[in-house]
């Protein structure tokens, strides 16, 4: 009896301590190119993302171009052990994952799905983001932790530039269609749609409308040292407005805090046709406080560039190894990249290997 026991609550200590380790540190957006660079890119972006990672980027832009297509996937390391004890199409749904989710107790699962459509140009862009994602570990099979956030956003940005370039100061306008489920006990064995969860007040529903202000400063000299600023949501974005809702909620999400992100970043030129790109990151300076462990703000990556084709990508995000590689042509990309999340706290880190792929159609 009393070794029955002993193996009982040594299987609770066990499972209470994989279920501490879901403090992910979510953000608005996160790309497959800076994730295979240690999700450094606050000073380094120079494509249609500068909407949304630093819109003084626009100025970096050489040439018009469209994004038709560029569907994007990230599953964490639970996600296949999750998928084979029970099977679901859609893994960003809640109501297909749930119940999946209590399957594994102490399984950390993760999904992420995106697509940005845009048009950028230099010193202007415009684009649509469609994100779904979703964090949920169960306890038992009827108590789940879960954190869903599906987001539309447009986003309309421009830039000025000013000394030649050297100095670039950009301005993106968010409208920002959020629903979102931040719940640390749902049961999956009952009905768990966003509809149902809706009437508990656990799925909430609102309108936002923010701005991030981004400065490119460039040295001329030498590598192009370049520092870079990102006060993001200014004077903070709250999702309370009802009109050209997707979803009839009593809640609303939680209001996005304003921050600021820094970077800074290096380019050498190797050969004629090979170049390397080195950038460093400190994510929510404003925030910090609130953050208890700080590994999760650092991050750190370089990007070797062979003649705009090949592109081989690494890096240090939140304490963990990333990696990265792209094919590219005029009018293709392909992209893979893994990399390491902090989902534990800072006395009992616990990475997350996730491994994300994304192909883009332009013109």
């Amino acid at each position: 009896m009393v070794y029955n026991l002993s193996m009982k609550l040594i299987g609770f200590l066990v499972l209470f301590s994989n279920l501490v380790f879901a403090t992910e540190r979510f953000e608005f957006y996160n790309g497959i190119r800076p994730l295979g660079m240690g999700n450094a890119s606050v000073a380094s972006v120079n494509d249609e993302t500068a909407l949304i990672v630093n819109p003084a980027g626009l100025g970096k832009l050489r040439n018009l171009f469209g994004t038709i297509f560029d569907p994007e996937i990230d599953l964490g390391s639970a996600a296949l052990n999750t998928y084979r004890s029970k099977s679901f199409s859609n893994p960003t749904s809640i109501s297909q994952v749930l119940p999946a989710v209590a399957t594994t107790p102490g399984d950390y699962f993760y999904a992420r799905t995106q697509l940005f459509p845009s048009f950028v140009a230099k010193n202007f862009g415009i684009g649509l983001l469609v994100k779904n994602e979703i964090g949920a570990i169960a306890e038992t099979s009827t108590n789940a932790s879960v954190f869903y956030r599906d987001d539309m956003a447009l986003l309309l940005g421009y830039n000025f530039r000013f000394w030649d370039g050297r100095i670039k100061l950009g301005f993106t306008g968010k409208l920002i269609s959020r629903t979102e489920v931040n719940e640390t006990s749902i049961d999956p064995s009952g009905t768990v749609d966003l509809p149902t969860l809706a009437t508990e007040n656990k799925a909430k529903h609102g309108l936002g409308v923010g701005t991030d202000v981004g400065l490119i400063l460039t040295a001329p000299w030498d590598n192009l040292p370049t520092l870079a600023l990102v006060a993001r949501d200014i004077g903070n974005t709250a999702f309370d407005k009802t009109y050209y809702t997707r979803m009839s909620t009593n809640e609303r999400p939680a209001s996005v805090a304003q921050d600021v992100d820094a970077g800074i970043s290096f380019q050498v030129i190797h050969k004629s046709n090979i170049r390397s790109l080195w950038s460093f990151d400190y994510h929510g300076i404003l925030t910090a406080k609130d953050e208890e462990d700080k590994s999760k703000l650092y991050h750190a990556g370089v990007e070797v560039n062979f003649g705009d084709v090949f592109f081989l990508r690494g890096g240090y995000n939140q304490r963990y190894v990333t990696a990265g590689f792209e094919l590219a042509s005029e009018r293709f990309q392909f992209q893979v990249a893994t990399y390491g999340e902090e989902v534990g706290t800072s006395s009992a880190p616990k990475e997350d290997r996730r491994n994300v792929a994304k192909f883009t159609f332009r013109f």
